[in-house]
């Protein structure tokens, strides 16, 4: 009963928070409640997985769903809609009007016709996966809220005078969403869970609009339109359980689909479509790109710890289904892996540091879905910590580039090569969350490399040299940046001085989210990821030893030390003024005389070869390919199942 409760309270408690910050209009005391309310959140959820560390086993908790529970959804489910259908038509977009309908009418048809004959008896449940991801909710998404104070104020004091002030909403969404990720991770009643679903897709629909500019506006009914394409084809699924398996239980499902591959196809591959959009896969991954028109907090926590994370973690529930069931396992191995290789290789081109956070986001999720596609226990266990590890490093990325497009007034990587002097601490913050990203011995490079060796026991060919050929663009793009923040080339003056201390924070708290996780890597693996994985096949998963997890993490924790020296002690040496290869004409400017007696500015700039990996070239491509991928496994399985049944 301790667990229900905190399960409840962790589910509710974000909704209480949003309703009072809905009406606090005084800075001070919206400042104090998203503080505390932040803090609640992170240790409750932290309390959470202390009591149930090690579980190996699905903790399904007896409960009968509600009435009351189910009406709500309902009346959630029209009004999700209602404001669909009324942007909509305000905007005079008949796309999502069209697609809200469909959804609404469908809904509804479902639970008064067919989903009140199917009784659900244990409406939540928790697992290591749901702990794993309660953590990275409730301390990655409530330090996302706390950096958002500060972000938002400087945010509204570059808007017009006659502005109107929208934070209240904006903060009020931000807890609304934290708390339909927990309904999501935390439900076993699958009408619970597609409710939550759909929360989150207006909660991102209503933030990326926020501005309420024309180019807002398009992102967000972008992100609409596709979000809504997946939202149908889970009720599909929903559809097909109920009326051909009897139960909307996810346990029974995945029992079924375990036992009878070939019945549950249809359904497996429409919630791998529902995963795919919320997870920003190919054809559909336009919508997080565009999601960069919004505040930095945001995009942090869109890319991070909320939505996109709700598109994979559905996905990693499902793959027992997709190591049996082969139509649905190639359809989401083939979409995941296209996406990896293709949107790597398209984050070379970029010089937006946003975008080339949005892509390198696209990327790893995409990783992340080949491995919940391919289903094998080490697949899963490489999956699991690829999912913490981008949630982290994710964050940290976000926010820094918010607070250094704050006061260097670009966000663009080019003008980043001074950042190690006007902003020491915080480039250090840019440069640990990169090194997380991608160079040994850090954790996502472990994590990779624990699925390079789970595909290769499956023989997968395509898919070890996707990974191989993504991860040498990924090298690429993060080693630009890397070199950029690292360059000191002059002497400007500290501008992180008057970062606000809500910044500070976040950014400290995910600083050491990345460090612990890191140096804990083999006691996350003993304690939260390998009980899930032996709960579902019975069996570990761990492809890299526990000597050698010791090891990679000792060697990080060298280099953090390394990295962190020395910062905030004013250096005693004397500085010498930049050598230009030649005679100074302006040091300040980095100028020189050249050889012919003309002046030539010493520039470095990175290379970003759009002719051979810009969008326009390669993003066609991986759209058709994964939409009919996509379109061809969907008929396949309804043809498929029509003949089982």
């Amino acid at each position: 009963m301790a667990t229900l409760g905190m399960l409840w309270f962790l589910i509710l408690f974000p909704l209480v928070v949003a309703a009072v910050l809905l009406v606090i209009r005084n800075n001070q005391a919206r400042n104090v409640i998203v503080v505390a309310s932040a803090i609640v959140i992170g240790l409750a959820s932290l309390v959470l997985v202390a009591a149930n560390l090690g579980v190996d086993h699905w903790d399904s908790i007896p409960m009968t769903s509600p009435l009351v529970v189910d009406i709500i959804c309902m009346v959630l489910g029209v009004a999700i809609a209602a404001v669909i259908l009324w942007f909509g038509i305000k905007y005079k977009n008949m796309l999502a009007c069209v697609l809200a309908a469909v959804q609404v009418v469908g809904s509804l048809i479902f639970e008064l016709v067919f989903a009140h004959s199917v009784e659900v008896t244990e409406c939540l449940y928790l697992d290591s996966l749901s702990l794993l991801m309660a953590f990275i909710i409730g301390i990655v998404g409530s330090g996302i809220c706390v950096y958002a104070l500060g972000y938002m104020e400087d945010f509204q004091a570059h808007e017009p005078e006659d502005a109107p002030d929208r934070r209240p909403t904006f903060f009020a969404l931000m807890f609304v969403f934290l708390s339909a990720m927990f309904v999501i991770i935390f439900s076993n009643n699958m009408m619970w869970m597609f409710t939550g679903w759909e929360v989150t897709t207006v909660c991102s629909f209503l933030l990326i609009g926020y501005t309420r500019t024309e180019e807002a506006l398009n992102n967000a009914f972008r992100q609409i339109v596709m979000n809504l394409i997946g939202g149908i084809g889970f009720l599909v699924a929903l559809y097909v359980m109920a009326i051909q398996m009897g139960t909307l239980s996810l346990l029974e499902f995945l029992q079924i689909g375990i036992l009878y591959p070939e019945m549950v196809a249809l359904p497996a591959c429409a919630l791998a479509l529902a995963g795919i959009t919320k997870a920003a896969q190919m054809p559909f991954h336009t919508w997080l790109l565009g999601a960069m028109v919004a505040p930095t907090p945001t995009s942090a926590l869109l890319h991070s710890s909320t939505m996109v994370k709700a598109g994979v973690f559905l996905l990693i529930k499902l793959a027992p289904i997709f190591f049996l069931s082969t139509i649905p396992s190639v359809m989401v191995v083939l979409v995941g892996g296209i996406t990896f290789v293709l949107c790597s290789f398209m984050a070379i081109s970029q010089s937006n540091a946003k975008r080339v956070l949005a892509y390198s986001t696209i990327a790893n999720l995409g990783l992340i879905v080949a491995c919940a596609g391919v289903g094998t226990p080490e697949a899963v266990w490489a999956a699991c910590f690829l999912i913490l590890f981008h949630a982290i490093a994710k964050s940290l990325l976000f926010l820094c580039v918010g607070t250094a497009e704050h006061h260097i007034g670009s966000r663009n990587i080019e003008d980043m090569d001074q950042l190690f002097q006007r902003m020491p601490k915080l480039a250090r913050f840019m440069m640990l969350g990169i090194m997380v990203m991608f160079i040994a011995p850090f954790g996502m490079l472990i994590a990779k490399w624990a699925t390079l060796v789970s595909f290769v026991e499956m023989r997968q060919v395509a898919l070890i040299m996707m990974l191989a050929f993504g991860s040498a663009a990924t090298f690429f793009f993060w080693g630009k940046w890397l070199g950029k923040l690292s360059a000191i080339a002059a002497e400007p003056d500290n501008v992180e001085l008057s970062v606000h201390k809500s910044e500070w924070g976040s950014l400290l708290l995910m600083v050491v989210l990345a460090i612990l996780s890191c140096a804990c890597l083999p006691l996350i693996s003993q304690a939260v990821v390998s009980p899930y994985v032996y709960s579902v096949y019975g069996m570990g998963g761990v492809d890299i030893q526990f000597e050698n997890q010791i090891l990679a993490a000792l060697l990080a924790i060298v280099v953090i030390v390394v990295l962190f020296a020395g910062v905030g002690k004013a250096s005693k040496s004397k500085k010498a003024q930049v050598y230009l290869a030649g005679y100074s004409a302006d040091n300040e400017q980095r100028v020189f005389k050249n050889s012919l007696s003309g002046t030539t500015e010493a520039t470095l700039r990175n290379w970003y070869l759009e002719g051979i990996f810009g969008e326009a070239r390669i993003r066609p491509v991986g759209e058709w390919v994964c939409g009919i991928i996509i379109v061809a496994a969907i008929i396949i399985s309804a043809f498929g199942s029509a003949v089982v049944f």
